[in-house]
């Protein structure tokens, strides 16, 4: 999937400048209602109450695995080890393993600008965009999800820094708005240094923090709906970032809102991985995402389907364009992986 999105970058940027490029951006949105009050928004529902309704009880670990990793938790992922070093737990709830999505899309848009060159002025305005796009906007939004997931996360994974008590709900907040404002900060940075007389990457950081902030945050909540917030998260983690390195560096194209808007389709396919492990919370909180709307089995083939049938349409309007190679590369690509995902994935998971 990553080699082929890099591919589609290529076929973008033919026209121009052979050289690769690379620059980053992500976006997320600030919490408007967030306040330091400590009254909960809304009820905390308890793993015990859920179990009452149930008449098969899951069962749901109290604790964080005996053995777990301090590299799970420093990477934000299941089987972490759990610490009461404020820092490491402040960079668990940034999950960083979420972060090389957002830096291999600004790589593509920057290489689809033709206009990247390996120069030391262009390297660091690559990375600083890097810097916005992961560990600021991309934290922000891990951040606030797992703020408003406390509830379900007490019922799926209780051991977790925030239903856990590890981390206070005010440091919480802060982190929120400490990570969002560096973000905008770095994106009206990049606007400047770019010499943009529009502030191009500055109004895509901050659309992208507010399509964060409704994916997780009531009253909309995108999230709810399984279509709805996982094509909003595979278009914040795909197409958001990818516009924010080509702007950096170049123009937005028609052809670039298409590519990518077809390759968020696949980031939708992506998203529903992580409902697989909350199911149990979402439908007892009412949350309709595609696992517990559809079952786990039907949710899985909407999973792979979504990323091969994507890669393959990109490589359908690639061919449409005159990009015949491009096109064939493409599909040469995608067919080996068609075969080992539903093996290795539809069977995996229960």
């Amino acid at each position: 999937m990553a080699t082929s999105h890099f591919l589609a970058a290529a076929a973008a940027t033919s026209s121009s400048s052979a050289a690769f490029r690379p620059p980053l951006r992500f976006l997320s949105l600030p919490p408007p209602s967030l306040t330091l009050s400590r009254r909960r928004p809304f009820p905390v529902v308890r793993a015990a109450d859920a179990d009452a309704k149930e008449t098969t009880k899951p069962k749901v670990p109290e604790k964080a695995p005996a053995a777990g990793s301090s590299f799970n938790q420093l990477l934000g992922i299941k089987g972490a080890k759990q610490e009461d070093n404020i820092w490491k737990i402040r960079l668990q709830l940034t999950k960083p393993v979420t972060w090389p999505p957002l830096v291999w899309g600004v790589l593509c848009g920057a290489a689809a600008s033709g206009n990247f060159h390996w120069t030391v002025e262009d390297v660091a305005k690559s990375i600083v965009c890097m810097l916005m796009s992961g560990p600021c906007l991309t934290g922000y939004t891990q951040t606030i999800n797992d703020w408003y997931d406390r509830d379900i996360d007490a019922i799926n994974e209780p051991y977790r820094p925030i239903p856990s008590g590890a981390i206070s709900e005010n440091e919480v907040i802060t982190q929120i708005w400490v990570l969002l404002l560096a973000g905008l900060g770095l994106g009206a940075l990049l606007d400047v240094w770019a010499g943009h007389d529009f502030p191009i990457i500055f109004y895509l950081a901050l659309g992208g923090s507010l399509l964060s902030y409704i994916y997780s945050a009531p009253p909309l909540k995108l999230k709810q709906n399984g279509w709805i917030g996982n094509f909003a998260l595979g278009a914040s983690y795909i197409g958001l970032p990818w516009w924010a390195g080509q702007a950096l560096f170049g123009t937005l194209t028609p052809d670039i809102v298409v590519l990518t808007t077809l390759y968020s389709i696949a980031g939708l396919g992506i998203a529903i991985v992580n409902d697989f492990k909350s199911i149990e919370g979402d439908r007892t909180l009412g949350l309709q995402s595609l696992p517990v709307a559809f079952g786990m089995e039907t949710a899985k083939w909407i999973c792979v389907g979504a990323i091969d049938i994507t890669q393959l349409s990109v490589a359908a309007y690639l061919l449409s364009t005159g990009k015949l190679y491009y096109a064939l590369a493409l599909v040469g690509l995608t067919i080996p992986q068609m075969f080992p995902l539903p093996q290795n994935f539809l069977f995996t998971i229960k």
